[in-house]
């Protein structure tokens, strides 16, 4: 059951870190805003969707990992430490990602296809980086772990 449990988990990380990125890069090489705005009016809401089943499956494939492996008795005892400070790392990560995507889904729902706010257009870009940024944290530490376990 682990082995389709880590699967799953890996699945999810894949679309989700894969989606990501290739919408980082779209804002980031595609010069034209009103191609931009095109993209993003289209693509946007579908992303937004199968990104937020794949984050919950990610999500909760790695709490059933951390209940079923033992680990949460590794964070609330700390031993040993090296595992339990990767793990409590990779968890204030995971809170801070899901945090910054449900800012970024709440503007984008509110604002696909109407100009917004200069707030709006800030809070927009600086989760999306922050989303971006964290993902790229939370596989290196999903990797240390891995060294571990």
């Amino acid at each position: 059951m682990m082995d389709i449990v880590l699967y799953i988990h890996l699945l999810a990380a894949t679309v989700w870190i894969g989606g990501s990125v290739f919408l980082f890069a779209l804002g980031v090489f595609l010069r034209d805003k009103e191609a931009q705005k095109k993209v993003y009016f289209h693509v946007g809401p579908i992303y937004g969707y199968v990104e937020s089943v794949w984050l919950t499956i990610l999500i909760a494939s790695g709490l059933w990992m951390l209940f079923h492996l033992g680990l949460d008795e590794v964070l609330k005892t700390g031993n040993p430490p090296e595992v339990a400070a990767i793990l409590h790392t990779k968890l204030m990560l995971v809170t801070l990602i899901t945090l910054a995507t449900i800012v970024h889904m709440y503007i984008a729902f509110k604002t696909n296809g109407i100009e917004r706010t200069p707030l709006q257009k800030f809070l927009s870009r600086a989760s999306s980086m922050a989303i971006f940024l964290l993902n790229l944290f939370i596989l290196w530490y999903a990797m240390e772990l891995r060294n571990y376990l």
